[in-house]
This record gives C-alpha cells, sequence and structure tokens, in this order.
C-alpha cells in the first residue's frame, strides 16, 4: 500500500512539474507574441522616397475659399454621379477598402509662386467613374467639394491618365488642412485644380462648366505649360 502511495504522489509530482515547465516555455514558443495584442503607431512623415527628395507637408500653405473644413467622416459621403449608369454613393472606409491603391510623386505648383514635391496614396478617379459606369453623352468630369468649391476637367483626363484623389501625403493620412477625406492629385494642372475636400464627381455633358476660380478669370484647362488665366 504504501508503495502504492508513494507512486500516486511521484505521478502528481511529475505532472505538476511538467505543467510548470509548459506555462514558463509557452511564450518562447509564441515567437515574441503579446498576450496583449500588437499596438499600432502612428505613421511617420517620409521626406524621402526611391532617391527622391520630398517637401515637407508643413510647407504647403493653406488655401480655401472659406477655410479648413472639418468633415465628420461618420457622415461622410464619396458620391459619383451625373452622366452615370448608376449613383455610386460610398463611406470613406469603403472606397478605400474596395478600390486599388496607388503612390506616386507628384509636384504641386501653386499661381502664388510656391511649389512642393509630395508622395501621395489614393485610388485612381478613373476605377470609381468605371464603377458607376459612363453614360455615352459625358465628356467632362466636375468635382465638387465640401465647402461649394468646384472644378472641373474633360473626361479623357481622367480616363486617359493615372489621376488619383489621395488621403495620403507622404505616409500619414492627409489633415483637414490639406483636404482630408479627399484631395485630386491634378498632375501637370495648376493648384486651384487640386480640389480638396472632395465629396462629389459628377459627370457632365457641358465641357464649358466653369468652377469657383475659372468664373473669376482663371483657365479652364489649368495647364500647367500655359497661363493661369484665360
Amino acid at each position: 500500500m504504501n508503495n502504492r502511495l508513494y507512486l500516486v504522489i511521484a505521478l502528481v509530482i511529475a505532472v505538476v512539474v511538467i505543467a510548470l515547465v509548459v506555462v514558463f516555455l509557452s511564450p518562447v514558443f509564441r515567437s515574441g507574441q503579446s498576450p496583449a495584442g500588437t499596438t499600432n503607431l502612428a505613421a511617420v512623415e517620409v521626406r524621402s522616397y526611391e532617391g527622391q527628395d520630398l517637401s515637407s507637408i508643413s510647407n504647403v500653405p493653406e488655401n480655401a475659399i472659406i477655410g479648413t473644413q472639418n468633415v465628420n467622416i461618420s457622415d461622410y459621403r464619396l458620391t459619383v454621379t451625373g452622366l452615370t449608369t448608376t449613383t455610386k454613393m460610398m463611406t470613406y472606409n469603403e472606397v478605400l477598402d474596395n478600390y486599388q491603391h496607388y503612390t506616386k510623386v507628384v509636384t504641386l505648383n501653386c499661381v502664388e509662386g510656391w511649389s512642393v514635391k509630395i508622395l501621395w496614396e489614393g485610388v485612381l478617379v478613373r476605377d470609381l467613374i468605371n464603377d458607376a459606369g459612363v453614360d455615352p453623352r459625358a465628356n467632362t468630369v466636375i468635382f465638387h467639394a465640401t465647402d461649394g468649391y468646384t472644378t472641373s476637367f474633360p473626361l479623357s483626363y481622367v480616363m486617359d491618365n493615372d489621376i488619383i484623389i489621395a488621403y495620403k501625403m507622404n505616409n500619414v493620412t492627409i489633415d483637414p488642412q490639406h483636404g482630408y477625406p479627399f484631395r485630386l492629385v491634378a498632375e501637370d494642372k495648376w493648384g486651384y485644380k487640386w480640389i480638396k475636400w472632395i465629396d462629389e464627381i459628377e459627370l457632365s455633358d457641358n465641357p464649358n462648366y466653369q468652377g469657383y476660380w475659372e468664373q473669376r478669370g482663371y483657365s479652364n484647362s489649368g495647364n500647367l505649360n500655359e497661363s493661369q488665366y484665360s
């Protein structure tokens, strides 16, 4: 009887020792994984990309007709409408989740005389428009902002080029001052065509549509290689 008791006690001690060893060694086999999970740190602004020096975001002045727009992202919707097969209305996250993202370095040139080279990240306007469907009568794209600002382009400009609406600058999310949630990266165009706070993309059959600054004497094309005035 005593031998059996000793055997039971020895087995219990062995089981306890094995359990303690397993508990002690288990973190080693988790590859350093923390029980609390991973904490995402804030993105850091990059100042160079593929050998190109970038301008600081702080060097991009604030230009707006009625001041910075602070968009409530919970209520925000991006609408693609007008001469389309269907009207698309998407939340901010739906745009980011459902479309391919692209990055490119593009210089923004302002008629005031300053310029900045920025790494932009966003989605193609062409993808958004194709998803809504293009009416054969459409020849113009009008962009609308939350502050009432508008500007327009030939439909061919956004369909034949890789034109994006950006949500990041230099690897960080665009802040309200610079156009959050979306700003147009209007390549080869003067800065007044780089509309901020975009909330609507409208397809139209009016090639002569004039936006805010165009109504005030600025060129409708906005081409960098031409005068900014009509």
